[in-house]
């Protein structure tokens, strides 16, 4: 992307100086109302449209990668209040945000396939005990994927976490309609292949 320096230095979505606001993400957006995090927010279409349809919550998108990150906020209305970007990994995760977080957005992760890579993924051992850190009240993670090697792994590792499984569903598309999509999402949509999806739920954290 020819001019993503040039985005990324001049949007007032991107937070370049995260960890100072440890604990207060609630004074960044001047409110008081939930806050719903993406780990891996991609070009952006998610969370931008839920920040759009549900204005009485904070949204924050995640994602590490410079050109991508740019995509993201040249898509991004002047005008949104309730929505700031990171860039950043995901392992810093629990030095950015401390007991203020009501909901993770995953959808559609690297499934880093190799066994060696598992612990990579967002949903191992050592990113749930990251999400434990974070969250405000309950945990409350909603995840998306196409790949089943990788949904199989995050059923077993969320319940191995004590959460709670919820509308566990093996063709998403079959059973909602008026979703909220991502890009990859209507891709594979259009090809006809099946989306996993579920919400985990952990209360007495």
């Amino acid at each position: 992307m020819k001019n993503k320096e040039e985005i990324l230095n001049n949007s007032k979505f991107l937070i370049k100086d995260y960890k100072s606001n440890i604990g207060k993400w609630n004074k960044l957006f001047k409110n008081n109302n939930p806050i719903y995090i993406e780990i891996g927010m991609g070009k952006g279409k998610f969370i931008i449209e839920n920040a759009k349809k549900y204005p009485n919550i904070n949204f924050i998108g995640i994602d590490r990668f410079d050109s991508i990150v740019a995509k993201a906020l040249k898509k991004i209305d002047e005008d949104i209040k309730n929505l700031l970007v990171i860039r950043m990994n995901a392992l810093e995760i629990d030095e950015v945000f401390k007991n203020e977080i009501d909901r993770i957005y995953l959808n559609f992760s690297d499934p880093w396939p190799k066994v060696r890579h598992h612990n990579r993924r967002l949903t191992s051992e050592i990113f749930l005990k990251k999400y434990d850190k974070i969250f405000k009240n309950k945990n409350e993670i909603y995840l998306r994927t196409d790949n089943t090697d990788l949904y199989a792994y995050s059923v077993e590792t969320l319940s191995k976490h004590k959460y709670i499984l919820n509308d566990v569903t093996f063709d998403l598309h079959k059973t909602e309609e008026n979703l909220i999509t991502t890009e990859y999402e209507d891709k594979f949509s259009k090809q006809n292949i099946p989306i996993y999806s579920l919400k985990a739920i952990k209360e007495d954290v």
